[in-house]
């Protein structure tokens, strides 16, 4: 992984000088909140309902057992022993005092981290696959490229001050795990016909207020000149971008407005006017940055254990844990291991000071000191050998990290909501937790299947409801909390916007709504391994609503046993 050179450290280090002295001015009252909230915006912290909140970022969400240990102390000493994981590949402190943020920022410094540009107008925290480097299906790593970009965006002059936040995606495998349709720029690593590697290029999508999936600019773009292009991109919005309307200000309502060919045509003749020579990174200084993110050095391990094998048997969650939070490694011997910060009843993308300990530690000693966070709240340890699993999974239990349900029901994404934000209309984290209750049995989990399902607190859209197969969007109806469900979403290759599917629920009704949500997926599919998203765009949306609306609908559904939906799971 990359580690900060001189350059970084200098830069990162002046930057928390910086802000130590605004804070300072700010505490005196030598400035205003009006005049300190652009400066602390550009520094990561916000102020919320009850407190601020500092935002760190994690770039390309990739993190050393030391920065995680860094994180927990500073849950520990300046926050209430907790941190909260992104759906940026971020973490947040909810309760941050201002007198504290300039030494947690001086803490991350230390620990090579920093909260830069994780807020304000500006690119953000540049996302990527949380496999990268060590997936199957991978054609290129994109974490060589998330650092590129990292370093080209990082306090760039032209766009500190855009019309709107800017958010940037990279994937370089052939499943999307990044969300890149869902981006202001989504960047997918390709290969072009003679076999070179290079970008295609989408623009355009987001959530919120007025979702789009994001649409191609370029089919391929070749590798050396990514910079140039972006410059190009973002010279356009940067020009172009509503700065008379907040709700219009972001790119995706440029490029709907404009029409593709038309933003097409005005980047491509503003890429023609750029010196690419002057933008475009050196060969020399790409093959530094790549040398970074070589494989470590993994000891050949055999591809099966015995004793592996011989726990599956005899431990049922261990066997669930292998089959839903284990990925198949591109050496073999290895595995991809989630831990999921989903245990049912507990606050989705928490984790705890001495959880974050744990899973440094683990890291050390089986992951060849490296973690991932992934956008949907989840911890990956990306480098561990087969026969470390029964161990791994012990200690994970140990620390109340065991939880077998990546990619289920009960995985589910959740924003803040109302208990801190105030943007929030309503509630998330006890909807959350209400609705995983009721499926926190994992057989009962595991037979529904995969199935994405996210919750908003409102229409920013922070826990990504437009892209749930189930969607569920907090909003206030006459003062009271209610919740509206869309159906149908899709944050991968096939990405798509859920449908509403009717009036919203008061938030008593929720948890019963969703349980006659899945007893019809249950009734229709055909057979286990028809997904929910498949089945819906099989049979569409007028079942679902009947189930929802209609009088009785759901009673006359025929019930599928959790017995018999166990035992449809175990079938081959």
């Amino acid at each position: 992984m990359y580690r900060y050179d001189s350059y970084d450290d200098a830069f990162v280090r002046s930057r928390a000088a910086q802000f130590r002295d605004q804070v300072t001015r700010r505490l005196v009252g030598d400035l205003s909140e009006e005049q300190f909230r652009p400066l602390r915006l550009q520094n990561g912290l916000y102020l919320q309902l009850h407190s601020y909140m500092l935002r760190v970022a994690i770039p390309y969400g990739v993190l050393s057992a030391n920065q995680l240990r860094a994180l927990a102390a500073i849950a520990r000493r300046y926050d209430r022993g907790f941190g909260h994981f992104t759906t940026r590949q971020n973490i947040q402190f909810n309760w941050t005092r201002l007198a504290d943020a300039p030494d947690i920022i001086d803490a991350l410094a230390d620990a090579g981290m920093h909260a830069i540009q994780t807020s304000g107008n500006c690119i953000r925290n540049v996302t990527a696959d949380p496999y990268a480097g060590v997936a199957a299906d991978e054609i290129e790593d994109p974490r060589i490229w998330g650092e590129v970009l990292r370093q080209w965006s990082s306090a760039h002059p032209e766009f500190l001050f855009l019309p709107r936040k800017f958010k940037i995606a990279i994937s370089g495998a052939l499943e999307d795990r990044a969300a890149v349709l869902f981006h202001d720029i989504g960047i997918r690593i390709v290969r072009h016909r003679d076999g070179s590697a290079g970008f295609a290029i989408l623009v355009g999508g987001g959530q919120g207020r007025t979702p789009y999936v994001a649409q191609e600019l370029r089919s391929f773009l070749p590798r050396q000149h990514l910079l140039s292009y972006l410059e190009a991109v973002m010279r356009v919005y940067n020009l172009n971008g509503r700065r008379d309307n907040l709700y219009k200000a972001r790119i995706k309502v440029l490029v709907n407005a404009l029409g593709i060919d038309e933003f097409r045509r005005q980047v491509e003749a503003e890429w023609q006017r750029i010196d690419h020579d002057a933008i475009d990174l050196p060969e020399a200084e790409l093959q530094r940055i790549t040398e970074a993110f070589t494989l470590p050095s993994l000891p050949v391990r055999a591809a099966t254990s015995t004793e592996v094998a011989r726990r599956r048997r005899a431990d049922p969650a261990f066997d669930s844990f292998w089959r839903n939070n284990t990925t198949p490694h591109r050496e073999p011997g290895y595995r991809i291991l989630t831990i999921a910060l989903k245990e049912p009843g507990l606050i989705p993308g928490d984790a705890t000071a001495e959880q974050m300990d744990a899973v440094a530690a683990l890291a050390e000693r089986y992951g060849h000191d490296e973690v991932r966070v992934t956008y949907t709240q989840n911890l990956v340890l990306p480098h561990v050998a087969v026969a470390d699993l029964p161990n791994v999974y012990d200690a994970l239990v140990a620390a109340g990290l065991h939880a077998a349900n990546a990619g289920l029901i009960t995985d589910l994404i959740a924003c803040p909501g109302l208990d801190y934000c105030n943007l929030a209309n309503a509630r998330s984290i006890p909807i959350a937790q209400e609705i995983a209750r009721r499926f926190a049995d994992t057989g009962r989990a595991q037979a529904i299947g995969t199935l994405r399902l996210n919750i908003s607190g409102c229409i920013n859209a922070c826990g990504h409801h437009h892209a749930g197969n189930i969607g569920i969007l907090g909003v206030d109806k006459k003062g009271t909390e209610h919740y509206q469900i869309t159906l149908g979403g899709s944050p991968g290759n096939d990405a798509q916007i859920g449908e509403i599917v009717g009036p919203s629920f008061a938030a008593e009704d929720l948890p019963d709504a969703i349980e006659r949500i899945i007893e019809t997926y249950l009734a229709l599919r055909h057979g286990s391994d028809e997904t929910f998203l498949t089945l819906y765009r099989r049979v569409g949306i007028a079942p679902f609503k009947h189930a929802l609306y209609a009088q009785g609908a759901i009673a006359r559904l025929p019930h599928k046993t959790d017995r018999q939906l166990t035992q449809e799971a175990a079938l081959p």
